[in-house]
């Protein structure tokens, strides 16, 4: 059987499910979010990898998803790490698939039923207890940059992986002479929550499932 490209656009389905017959937790998420019918496989990948390396770096808290989708990172972030009591899901319009993804995932580990909750509203109206843990997995362009402003307003952990940054709007500081745009924007991003006092560090999701593969995490100064 030949193996799946991590990078495919393509929606998993039951036929897909015989390339994940393991007993790793992976393979068992993969094999929820086939049932579903109704994920991109490059949207599994992504929220994997990224929940891996925020995981072995941030633990526990409430957890909020910005530009949330479907909701899977903040899933798999309870399934990796139980003592997240909640997961609150925010974005603009809850996708039409997103109950029938959760309920793949609850039929499978019941623990997660009523701890993951959706909202529709604009990101700059969530309200973010600082004991939280702030994530987003491909909040578009000036998208991160508000989950970033949110984080620093409530000193709260975070932790983005961007994407389609805009040179238009987004800050690229005094690095575009050096650095291509998406990278100078990033760095910018690095800058601004060190200055505003937290603890930051860098990780890459493997490139084959994404050329836009820079994991920021950060830690406000009350917390690093």
């Amino acid at each position: 059987m030949s193996p799946l490209s991590r990078s495919s656009r393509n929606v998993l389905n039951r036929h897909t499910m015989a390339h994940f017959t393991g007993e790793t937790l992976f393979d068992r998420i993969a094999r929820a979010v086939c049932e579903a019918e109704c994920l991109p496989r490059k949207e599994l990948y992504e929220a994997w990898e990224s929940a891996k390396r925020i995981r072995r770096r941030m633990r526990g808290g409430p957890i909020i998803e910005l530009a949330a989708g479907h909701g899977l990172l903040a899933a798999i972030l309870i399934l990796l790490d139980d003592s997240s009591p909640t997961a609150l899901c925010v974005d603009i319009k809850r996708p039409a698939s997103q109950e029938r993804a959760l309920a793949a995932l609850v039929s499978r580990w019941p623990r997660l039923a009523g701890r993951v909750q959706f909202t529709e509203s604009r990101l700059e109206e969530t309200v973010v207890p600082p004991e939280s843990l702030l994530v987003s997995v491909h909040a578009c362009g000036a998208l991160t940059d508000q989950v970033l402003d949110l984080a620093i307003a409530a000193g709260s952990r975070v932790a983005v992986l961007p994407c389609c940054h805009d040179l238009r709007v987004c800050d690229t500081g005094p690095f575009a002479g050096w650095l291509d745009g998406p990278l100078a924007i990033d760095t910018m991003r690095a800058t601004r929550l060190q200055v505003a006092g937290f603890k930051v560090q860098t990780a890459l999701i493997p490139a084959e499932i994404t050329p836009k593969n820079r994991l920021l995490l950060a830690w406000p100064p009350a917390q690093s």
